[in-house]
Formats: structure tokens, sequence, C-alpha cells
């Protein structure tokens, strides 16, 4: 890798994906996991030049047409990654992996607290492992055309899987993820997303204890807070732990949500949108502000911590929040043995339009291959894990040892029958499965998707009459565009936040405050910035 490239990478500032089960996120792995662990497994290459593999494609399932074994002879590929387990090559994953293929992986695995450092050092050293993940787009857009990762579309003949995928059913993933040339460096992953993961949850023991009905809208919300304060008068009904991405979290309910908020795409309009200057964003500030100014909002809602948060939930102090739909399950096993009648559960959303996030069917992790010996290897082991086969390798174990089918259709681990859940950290602790980067393609049969009673009942009230807000096309900027939106973003998106709270919280902000910050942000470049993301939008739409 030239010097040059280092040197971009190291002054760019990288954010890490990480799957956001807990949060304002949508995926699998940040499960508020326990210790993490450091894999420093040497970097090696193609090992055992004496050897010869030998299998069978047919008795691992649907390849996607893909030929096993990958090579003729044993290589050892290194994939760097974060994660919560060292993973070692005794576990069943690593040794299934070499068994089918005869490729080797040696994962690097560093816990997230570390991994954007160590990542660092790793690119600025030249030697980048053979697969690793956590660079945002622009940055392997960048490399790549330095040539330090692959353009993985331009050995896409050998990639039955990924061809099929995102070639053909999915052409708009290197429109989207690609740069301006139409090259894609990362690798994608496949339905990953539940279909509901997040939203508005409430104490039906003690809704049921005093006669409150679950709300249909904001109207009965309201009300129910009310009630709520009127009983419980030290407490303040609704809290929050996700500090000022309430404001997106609640945006969905009155139409100016987005996977870019508080940019958002009207689909009425077609045009992108400042949601922080929009007579719908005042309205929610209003209703927040008059629940703030009613002690129905935790006036630390801004501030609370993950501890103090839960405090809260967990006792008389707090009776609503929004939050991941893990937490459903998660609170009552915490506290069942003190509160047996503990009972959270998943409610409507608020807001005029009644909707919830979509999360999309395709995710963008960064997951790149170097522009190395190994990088054919290393590809055509990435298109093995996105088919159906290495997909139930990954999220499911192997059928007859580790798993077996249950009666309900999903798998049961009887290692593991001792253990009160056996949920995906688990399963990456005990085999080496669900680590992050590594799923390409999730089994939906997993465990991952086996929703508990309430888990069931949040997606059935959201699906029934689908009250998801319609996904966001991603677009794809230019250099110059990214240049110019990274200047403007961070500061505007600051702005509006910091007004947000200030609406929400002083007394006397009220009409012309409001008034003052449309013009403030005006004058912040919010026109420059929704210019091109409505040019972006055209191509996006002429392609």
């Amino acid at each position: 890798m030239s010097k040059r490239v280092i040197s971009v990478v190291i002054m760019m500032t990288m954010v890490f994906t990480l799957l956001a089960a807990c949060g304002g996120g949508g995926s699998a792995s940040s499960q508020e996991s326990s210790t993490n662990s450091n894999n420093n497994s040497s970097n090696s290459g193609n090992a055992g030049s004496g050897s010869t593999v030998t299998g069978d494609s047919e008795q691992y399932g649907d390849t996607g047409g893909l030929k096993l074994p990958i090579v003729d002879k044993p290589v050892t590929l290194t994939w760097m990654h974060p994660g919560n387990v060292s993973i070692t090559n005794e576990m069943l994953v690593v040794k299934e992996i070499e068994k089918r293929t005869g490729i080797k992986v040696v994962f690097q695995t560093y816990s997230s607290q570390t991994y954007e450092d160590k990542l660092r050092t790793t690119v600025a050293s030249g030697k980048l492992p053979d697969i690793f993940n956590g660079l945002k787009g622009a940055e392997l857009k960048d490399i790549g055309k330095q040539g330090g990762v692959v353009a993985i579309n331009e050995h896409v003949d050998m990639l039955p899987n990924f061809k099929k995928l995102y070639m053909e059913e999915n052409p708009w993933v290197i429109k989207s993820f690609g740069d301006q040339s139409g090259n894609l460096y990362s690798w994608p992953i496949y339905k990953l997303n539940r279909d509901v993961n997040h939203g508005f949850m409430y104490r039906k023991d003690i809704f049921d204890k005093n006669g409150i009905k679950p709300w249909t809208n904001t109207d009965e919300f309201y009300t129910a807070m009310k009630k709520l304060k009127e009983l419980y008068p030290n407490s303040y009904p609704y809290a929050s732990k996700t500090k000022e991405h309430i404001y997106g979290d609640w945006s969905y309910g009155w139409g100016i949500g987005g996977e870019n908020y508080p940019i958002y795409y009207d689909e009425a309009d077609r045009n992108w949108k400042f949601a922080s200057v929009q007579d719908a964003h005042k309205d929610m500030l209003d209703f927040m502000k008059k629940m703030f100014n009613e002690g129905l909002l935790d006036p630390e809602f801004l501030t609370n911590t993950q501890d103090s948060w839960t405090t809260k939930m967990t006792t008389d102090k707090a009776f609503v929040t929004f939050d991941w739909i893990g937490r459903l399950d998660l609170f009552y096993n915490q506290v069942k043995s003190a509160m047996p009648d503990y009972n959270l559960r998943y409610a409507l959303p608020i807001g005029p339009t009644g909707h919830v996030r979509s999360l999309p069917e395709v995710s963008d992790f960064g997951i790149a291959v170097a522009d190395n010996d190994n990088k054919e290897v290393a590809l055509k082991l990435l298109d093995y894990l996105t088919s159906p086969s290495g997909g139930d390798l990954m999220t499911l174990g192997v059928e007859g040892v580790n798993f077996k089918w249950g009666e309900d259709g999903y798998p049961v681990y009887p290692e593991l029958a001792n253990l009160p859940l056996v949920d995906i950290s688990v399963l990456e602790d005990r085999y080496g499965m669900w680590q992050e980067s590594a799923y390409l393609r999730p089994n939906p049969k997993s465990v991952y998707f086996k929703f508990s009673e309430k888990e069931q009942e949040a997606q059935d009230l959201i699906m029934k009459d689908n009250r998801r807000e319609p996904l966001d096309p991603t677009l794809n900027f230019t250099d110059d565009e990214i240049a110019t939106l990274s200047e403007l973003q961070t500061s505007i998106q600051k702005a509006a936040e910091e007004f947000n709270s200030k609406y929400v919280m002083d007394k006397n902000y009220g009409e012309k405050q409001w008034e003052d910050w449309k013009n403030t942000a005006k004058k912040a470049g919010i026109d420059q910035m929704l210019a091109i993301f409505n040019e972006a939008q055209k191509r996006f739409d002429s392609k």
C-alpha cells in the first residue's frame, strides 16, 4: 500500500458500524455483551504447500454454484474484526470452514473499545489482513483507487452468490455503495435485520394494576402519562437513555425520520429535507416541551446513563421508554426474583403518522479484501459464506454436530441445554458462530429470529398494518460532495441538537426562538447541504 493511502487513512475519522441491538441501531451483535477478548494470532500466508484438499460441495447444502473446496492446497487467511470472544482454531466454525473450503482462517478479534485504534495502526503499517471491516465507505473507496483493497465487481464471474444477490436481484447495491466508476470495495450482508427491532415500551403490570389501557394514538399516550403522574407523583413516567438521539427515535412518528437524520427524504415531494426546520419537527418539540413542563418526561432524559435509566425503568420512577426489543425480556430476567409481576411490553408508536423505523435488507459493514496474493481465495470465501450453506454454518452451525431441529422449526443445541437462554453471544463464545462481519447471510430460522412471546408481539403489532416508515434511498456522493458534507453536517447537526434541547427544557423558548433558529440553520448552510443530497438523488434516479 502506498504511503499516500496510509496517510489518508490515518487522518480520516473512522466510524465502526456495530450491530445495534441496543440504542439507535437495528442489528445483531452489540447486545451489551460481557468480557471482551483479544486474539493475537500471527499473520500467516499460504500453508501446507505439499498438501492437497478434497471435498464435495453437495454434502454441504446449497453453495449457490460455488465449487468446494475453494483451494486445491491449504491456504491460511487472516480476518480482522471487532468482537467479544477470542476465536480459536479449535472452535467448530474454524474447523468446519477449513474442512469445507481448504482455507484455515485466523480470526484476529479485538474488543470494540480497542478495535478502532488497532485497525488504524494496522492500516498505517501497510500490512493489511486478508479480510477486515470497520472503515467508512469513503475511506475504502480512496484506498481502493490506490490499489489497497479489491474492487469486488471486477471478480464477479467467480462469485456466483455475490452476482446473484447484488448484481441481479439487488442491482442498486453497487449504485449506492460503490464509487462513481461503479467499483464496489465493501462486501454487503444480506437480510440481517429483523422487521421490527426498536420502539416504545410500557410497564403493562403498572398499566393493568391501575386500569390504564395501552395507547393507540398520541392523545391517548398523553392521557396515560398524566394518569401515571397522578398515581405516582414522584415519578417521571417517560424515561430515555438515548440522550440526543431521542429526537431521531421519535421522528418517524412525525414523518421526518430517516437513516441520515436530521436529513430525510420526503417521498411525497421526492426531495431531501432538513427535519429540524420542518413544522412537523416543531410539533414534536412542542409535545416534548409540554411533557417536560408537566413532569411527564424525565428531566434527565439527555444525561441518563444505562444504569440510571435501568434503575428508573425497574422501579416506580418511570414506566414508558424507547429501546431495543430484547429489553422486553432482559429487564424481566433481571428483576423477576424481586418483582415476579414485572411485565415490559411493546407499544404502538406515537406521532401523527404512527410509524417506526424501517431496517434495510442489505447492510454495509465495510467488509473489505486486501489486494494481495490471497485476494481471490478471500473473495471466494466471502462468496461461500454468502451462500445458503455458508450462512447456515455461521448462524445455525452443523446439523447433527452441534444442533438439531426442534419441533418449532428452530435449532436446538443439546450441549447448551443447561443454559437458560441460547442467544447469538452464547453461540459465538462456544462455537465461533455469529462473529461480526462473518455472518453474511443469516438463516431466518436461527436463534436471532426466534422471538420470545413479547418480541413476537412487537413484530405483529407493527407488521399487521405495516407501520414502518419507507426507507430513504441510499445515495452515492462524489469526493467533492463528501468533502463539503463533512464540513457542514457535523456542525449543523450539533447546532440542531442544541436548539432542540433548549426549546424543550427552557420555558422561555417559543415562537420567536423557533423563527430565529430557522434563520440560523439557513445561514449555517442547510440549503447547500440539501442541494448536494438532491443532486445525488438525481443521479440515483437516472441510473
